[in-house]
Formats: structure tokens, C-alpha cells, sequence
């Protein structure tokens, strides 16, 4: 059980590392956090920063809920763990204890997370959120719907028995934390106020 809770709290801590903020300081000398949107995710790293830094943001980000999941199989043999630590890898995205719990949206790490766990539902979110970003510039938009499709198909997978039953706690867990991330993003969709990718703050 201490060595399950220690992978949970190393997932967690792995989340909480704020590249975004990291490189704004590096690259610009400011703190992304107080531009734009206020995230330091992907997003606004590209408005406040700029695309090649936005990038390496992404990567990095991804590379947090990859790094907590293999991590988390090759230490316990438990499938709910595993699933959890990708959950506490979003988590720590977006309240990171190293950055005031000012952190970003916990997409890059849901999507890196679900590409791990489940390929192919990480496949269906890319195609479906990466369709509707490149039609309407909205990245908001683009990453709440494909958590949800990515889940949903995820979540087939692990009721039908082609993946573990536990897996199904990171998409449903995951798309929650990063549904109310986009809270204040939804409302802007709705009254039609959303940045697009692209548009100056």
C-alpha cells in the first residue's frame, strides 16, 4: 500500500512540473501565467511566447503523464494505479505544487495519457480533435471534444474486455478534471468569445 501511495504522489509531483512557465521565464523573461489566458499549456505559450516554444511545451507536458504511467507498471502490478497515476499526472498539470497550483488546462497530459493506455481510443481523440481545431481554430474546443470521444471509446474498450477494467477510471476522471479546466473556455464558446488559434491577445 506505501509503495502505491508513493507512486501516486511521484505521478502527481511529475504533473506539477511547469515547463510552460519554465520556458516563458527562460525564452521571454515573463511568467505566461499572467498573459493571455493564464494557462502555462501548450495554447498560451504560443500567444505569449511563441510557436516553437509552444511545441517544446507540448512535448514536454506530454511526456509527464508518459513518464508517471510506465513508470507506475514497472514499479506495482496493479491496473488501477497505473490508471490513476496518468489521472494524478493531469491533476498536478493543473494545480502543480511547484507553481502556486497555477497550471495549465491537463490536456497534453490527458491526450499523452490516453495514447499510452489505449492507442487506439488515443488515435480517435488526435483525428477528431485535431479535425475540429484545423476547421475552427478553437483549441478549446478541439481538446474537450476529443477527451470525451477518446473516453468514451476508452471506456468501451475496457467494458468490452479489450483493455483493463481500471483504465477506465483515467478517461472518465481525466475528462472530468479537464472539462471543469475549460469551464471559463465553454462559456466563451458560448457566447462566442473564444480566442482562436492564431488571434493576438
Amino acid at each position: 500500500m506505501i509503495l502505491e501511495l508513493l507512486v501516486l504522489i511521484l505521478a502527481y509531483i511529475l504533473g506539477s512540473i511547469p515547463f510552460g512557465v519554465v520556458l516563458g521565464k527562460i525564452v521571454k523573461s515573463i511568467d505566461v501565467r499572467e498573459l493571455g489566458s493564464g494557462s502555462m499549456g501548450m495554447t498560451n505559450v504560443i500567444r505569449t511566447v511563441g510557436i516553437y516554444t509552444g511545441i517544446a511545451v507540448l512535448i514536454l507536458d506530454m511526456l509527464k503523464s508518459i513518464l508517471a504511467i510506465y513508470l507506475a507498471i514497472l514499479i506495482v502490478d496493479s491496473s488501477l494505479i497505473v490508471s490513476l497515476s496518468g489521472v494524478l499526472a493531469i491533476t498536478g498539470h493543473i494545480w502543480p505544487v511547484f507553481s502556486k497550483f497555477r497550471g495549465g488546462k491537463g490536456t497534453a497530459c490527458g491526450w499523452a495519457g490516453l495514447l499510452f493506455l489505449s492507442p487506439i481510443s488515443g488515435l480517435i481523440a488526435s483525428i477528431v480533435g485535431l479535425f475540429l481545431i484545423a476547421i475552427t481554430r478553437y483549441v478549446s474546443l478541439g481538446s474537450i471534444t476529443a477527451s470525451v470521444v477518446g473516453s468514451i471509446f476508452l471506456v468501451i474498450l475496457c467494458l468490452t474486455g479489450n483493455a483493463p477494467l481500471p483504465y477506465m477510471w483515467f478517461g472518465v476522471l481525466g475528462t472530468i478534471l479537464i472539462a471543469f479546466r475549460h469551464k471559463d473556455n465553454i462559456l466563451r464558446l458560448i457566447k462566442g468569445q473564444e480566442r482562436k488559434l492564431g488571434q493576438k491577445i
